[in-house]
């Protein structure tokens, strides 16, 4: 299964948010991770469909828009519009049949996602919506630079199995807060393909190479 690199631009600087793009699909990243905060959902107020309709021009690489919102239906014609490839919406906020069959409707994949605190068979249902990704969140969701929940990792390989027993062995597991060079070959080898990391790339020397070795 191939291991896809999805670093978060809520780590870098805003005021070169154009050429951070450029340089993460130069240093061999797979995704952008848009992690978008609205105040309520989450305390912290990030950035919206226009940040991504900004960065879109920037990079070929498939924008990964996670909305930590509420009410995320009436955001994901803004996003789908911006630019956005994956959209995912917290289980936590929404009727997840009817957000990916909007999501659907617009050409973008759908992704579901859900929080530290909530039980993993609460997302089981949209591995059975024809989820395209699955996230998990490994931090509580709103700040970045958080310490790695351990209890993720029997997550994540719960997850997997359940995928393997519905016959999606291949389907994307994300995962998202405190992964580092230290504890990824944990995370992957517990079943996640896709690895966001914030301030593991953007504080790195040499972004590329900390990339190559996020890969495990």
């Amino acid at each position: 299964m191939q291991i896809k690199i999805a670093p978060s631009i809520l780590a870098s600087d805003f005021a070169n948010v154009g050429e951070t793009v450029r340089n993460l699909e130069a240093s061999g990243a797979d995704l952008v991770h848009c992690d978008v905060m609205d105040g309520n959902f989450v305390p912290p107020i990030t950035f919206g469909a226009q940040m991504v309709k900004a960065i879109r021009p920037h990079t070929k690489l498939p924008l990964d828009c996670h909305l930590m919102v509420l009410h995320p239906e009436t955001h994901i014609e803004d996003f789908a519009r911006a630019g956005a490839d994956i959209i995912t919406v917290h289980a936590e906020a929404c009727d997840i049949p009817a957000l990916f069959r909007e999501i659907a409707s617009f050409g973008v994949k759908k992704s579901a996602v859900i929080n530290p605190d909530t039980p993993v068979g609460k997302i089981f249902p949209a591995v059975d919506e024809g989820a395209d990704m699955i996230l998990l969140m490994s931090v509580r969701p709103g700040w970045g630079g958080q310490k790695f929940i351990h209890e993720t990792l029997q997550k994540i390989e719960t997850l997997r199995n359940y995928c393997v027993a519905r016959g999606k062995p291949d389907l994307d597991i994300e995962v998202d807060g405190g992964i580092t060079e230290e504890n990824v070959k944990d995370v992957i080898a517990a079943g996640a393909n896709v690895i966001v990391a914030g301030s593991t790339v953007f504080r790195a020397a040499d972004m590329v190479a900390t990339i190559r070795r996020l890969r495990g």
